[in-house]
């Protein structure tokens, strides 16, 4: 076989390979769209969803096998979700449970914070408990607090709007937030942790929430969902 041969069979093999390679991703990524945890492992599972998902068809959520919907009520001190209200009663006749979430910013001072937050949720005994979005945003907090100063803001926080709700809080603790403060080991509430398709560990103990796909899509929202299962 001539060197011109060779390599021009290098590189139909080269191709074929490439090909395949685009192929696997390409099924792989598809496949990310439609997965979700193992029902017989997780039988609870539901959406975490905010303004930014647009319009919901509640039934199709609910038919789709979604149990409970978290729904973003407020972030930092002074915005909130407006859409709040009519998702929860929407959610509500579609016979879905419904939580609240808040996003909570390191910079921001706790009092206000609490206070956009009971301003758009209600008192409510069929709330399930609040979950709170911990996270290291440098775009709301460029220079995050110490240790000390966070962990005493967060608990004038918590205190406040459980308060409120009369339920302790979930704490929604990201990776980041986590290495940094470590607070899974500080503060006595359950836990949510995220992580796409494999079941998350860095909170140090067991977590009763779990963001297991931000990828899914289904009928009646226009884009990615935030899948979550209950651990129980």
């Amino acid at each position: 076989m001539t060197n011109s041969a060779k390599s021009t069979r290098q590189r139909v093999w080269i191709l074929l390979a490439a090909l395949l390679l685009a192929g696997l991703a390409a099924a792989a990524w598809w496949e990310s769209r439609r997965w979700e945890p193992d029902r017989a492992r997780f039988p609870v599972q539901g959406a975490w969803l905010d303004a930014h998902d647009g319009e919901i068809e509640w039934p199709s959520l609910k038919a789709h096998g979604a149990d409970f919907v978290y729904l973003t009520a407020s972030e930092g001190a002074g915005r909130r979700d407006e859409t709040f209200t009519a998702g929860l009663d929407a959610a509500r006749k579609a016979g879905l449970q419904v939580g609240a979430v808040h996003v909570y910013d390191l910079c921001a001072p706790a009092d206000a914070q609490a206070g956009s937050f009971v301003i758009v949720v209600p008192r409510d005994d069929g709330l399930l408990p609040p979950a709170v979005v911990l996270d290291l945003d440098s775009r709301s907090c460029p220079q995050p607090p110490g240790e000390a100063a966070m962990q005493s803001e967060l608990t004038t926080f918590l205190n406040q709007i459980e308060k409120h709700t009369e339920r302790p809080a979930i704490l929604m603790l990201s990776r980041s937030f986590e290495a940094r403060y470590h607070l899974a080991a500080r503060l006595d509430r359950n836990l949510w942790v995220a992580g796409d398709f494999l079941e998350p560990t860095y909170a140090g103990r067991p977590w009763v929430m779990w963001t297991a796909t931000s990828r899914l899509r289904m009928a009646g929202v226009a884009g990615p969902v935030r899948w979550v299962a209950v651990h129980q």
